[in-house]
């Protein structure tokens, strides 16, 4: 279902969207090569080191566009074919971005980035964990993102809501292979279909009110800027709220002060604040959620 959604041959359930990336690298790379993508990537700050222990690839780290990448800042970056360089066999980009507070990227943006990759013989992967919400805000249409790219992870259980669970998807080669990489990370299933179920659920019924949770991110940080502890807050392009905080106040206070009232985020950085928004929070509850934020010191 997630494949035809994205026109794309095949696909692939696993635990995790971690798996599904660290699957894609595999399949794309050898080792000694090397990995394309932002400094932010989830594939890189967040997957536990997997590039390194998995694939035995290194990674060249560029500096985007609150973590978009553009080809020409990729393409000096690609190594010359010279036995002294790692070869630039993969470029991995996130849509939307965690780091860069749900920041997109649009078709328009991509297409030069998928020519490039085609020019230099390069794979092209998209961590997709919240690519529903990119569409949902850009109105593209999501198969012309299973023509550019040769690996596609799709999460089931972020802004869509199911239990557990992320989609890979590819050619029939890709999965072909991926299925059995999957197997030898331990991802293999049994009894999956009731957790499958549950994301087929999210695909029918969960993309068309991700629009709500932009919404209610947009309205938090409406309310967010125009308080005197936030010393700045990044464009709540999607459903991420990234801030600020002044140096008077303690983050990790901050967040427990919150949990205390029944809200729960996190800290994200030196001073940096998260919030999300998602399916499980109502209009009463960003209202809630405002009224306590007015009432801190």
């Amino acid at each position: 279902k997630t494949a035809a959604i994205f026109g794309m041959e095949d696909a692939l359930f696993c635990p995790s969207g971690t798996m599904t990336n660290q699957i894609a690298i595999k399949r794309f790379t050898n080792p000694m090569e090397e990995v394309i993508c932002d400094e932010t990537a989830h594939v890189y700050r967040y997957e536990g080191g997997g590039i390194a222990y998995n694939s035995m690839a290194s990674v060249r780290l560029l500096y985007g566009d609150r973590g978009r990448l553009s080809a020409e800042l990729i393409e000096p970056h690609i190594n010359p074919d010279n036995v002294h360089y790692p070869k630039s066999s993969l470029v991995v980009l996130e849509n939307t971005v965690n780091r860069g507070g749900g920041s997109f990227y649009t078709l328009d943006q991509i297409e030069p980035i998928y020519h490039l990759c085609r020019l230099k013989n390069i794979y092209l992967h998209l961590d997709g964990a919240r690519i529903f919400n990119a569409l949902a805000e850009s109105g593209d249409d999501p198969k012309e993102y299973g023509r550019m790219f040769d690996g596609i992870s799709v999460c089931l259980s972020k802004g869509l809501g199911a239990p557990v669970g992320s989609v890979l998807l590819g050619s029939r080669e890709t999965i072909y292979h991926a299925r059995r990489i999957r197997k030898a990370l331990g991802g293999g299933w049994r009894q999956a279909g009731y957790l499958a179920a549950a994301g087929i659920y999210a695909l029918d019924h969960h993309i068309d009110r991700l629009k709500t949770d932009h919404r209610n991110a947009k309205t938090l940080a409406e309310t967010l800027i125009s308080l005197p502890f936030v010393i700045s807050i990044m464009p709540a392009d999607t459903n991420i709220v990234i801030f600020e905080l002044d140096k008077k106040h303690n983050p990790d206070e901050f967040v427990e002060k919150l949990k205390h009232h029944g809200i729960k985020c996190n800290t994200f950085g030196k001073q940096m604040i998260r919030f999300v928004t998602h399916l499980d929070i109502n209009d009463e509850q960003i209202g809630y959620t405002i009224d306590v934020l007015n009432k801190m010191h």
